[in-house]
């Protein structure tokens, strides 16, 4: 999950400024048509330049800002058994994915794995000191297998492109309220007031909390294929092994947030922004060869 959080929070943060940027340059005003009706084609290519700006941007600052907000450190050279066993299982896993070397690192905290970077030949595979501490080798390699399938698969250049889509319809729709209401309520005629402003920036946070449900969706269907490429990498019973290692050690407490990043649960309106399925749910779907 932090890859995800990271990836979301910097987008959110990109998309907000260059909104902000961009009424303060007045290029909001070129959408409007004759300085009454909204023009769609300058509105359409308004929000896929925010919308994009702000996912492609997340993706070429992912690897750059999980280093330093985790505090990860970097695996260059092993100095110990424990490194060079990383440094080399990594190696071997990435070499039958089919992809580069991926930058290896470890940051303190609760048991914990995540992988990022803006294409699969240039990425950062990191773990946490307590999932080293509290799992096998066998059921670390895992995890391992899993990240590198991440990487393997393209998960995060996807998920780059469907936020911005994503995006880019949050804008749109947003610019298209803050005109209804600007126009109907506050009965502006011509050009837009300060309501069209407020409203949009109030639609466009609204609109991206339900929005960030596709996204979330689309996170739980890449883990069931990460779960499955880390079972053909590692073998499926050390991915089945490692699930049940996190459902064990926390059944029937539920995840803690530091445990997200390879399993989360919920229920009801949770699971729906929920970035990973629940672990019974991926157990299942492995048991069963899927």
């Amino acid at each position: 999950m932090l890859r995800i959080l990271l990836f979301l929070g910097t987008n959110i943060a990109i998309v907000a400024l260059i909104s902000i940027t961009f009424r303060l340059l007045g290029i909001d005003n070129l959408l409007a048509q004759n300085n009454v009706d909204l023009d769609m084609n300058a509105l359409l290519i308004y929000s896929a330049i925010i919308g994009f700006s702000g996912s492609i941007i997340s993706l070429f600052t992912s690897k750059f800002m999980a280093k330093k907000s985790m505090g990860v450190q970097l695996i260059e050279q092993a100095r110990t058994q424990e490194e060079m066993w990383l440094l080399n299982t990594v190696q071997r896993q990435a070499q039958a994915a089919g992809i580069a070397m991926p930058e290896v690192g470890v940051f303190q905290g609760s048991p914990n794995a995540f992988a990022t970077g803006w294409n699969k030949n240039d990425s950062l595979v990191a773990v946490s000191t307590g999932l080293l501490q509290s799992m096998n080798h066998d059921e670390v390699e895992a995890v391992l297998a899993h990240e590198i399938s991440h990487v393997a698969n393209g998960d995060m250049v996807t998920l780059t492109l469907i936020q911005g889509v994503v995006n880019t319809f949050v804008v749109f729709f947003s610019r298209v309220i803050g005109h209804v209401v600007d126009r109907v309520v506050f009965r502006v005629e011509r050009g837009h007031g300060p309501a069209f402003w407020i409203t949009s920036l109030i639609a466009q946070f609204v609109l991206g909390i339900l929005a960030t449900m596709i996204v979330m969706w689309f996170s739980r269907y890449r883990e069931y294929r990460a779960d499955a490429g880390g079972a053909n990498l590692a073998g499926r019973q050390k991915m089945i092994a490692a699930l049940r290692r996190l459902q064990q050690a926390h059944d029937p407490q539920p995840l803690p947030d530091e445990m997200a990043a390879f399993g989360i649960t919920g229920a009801g309106l949770k699971e729906l922004f929920a970035s990973h399925p629940p672990l019974e749910a991926r157990i299942a779907a492995l048991e069963q060869g899927r």
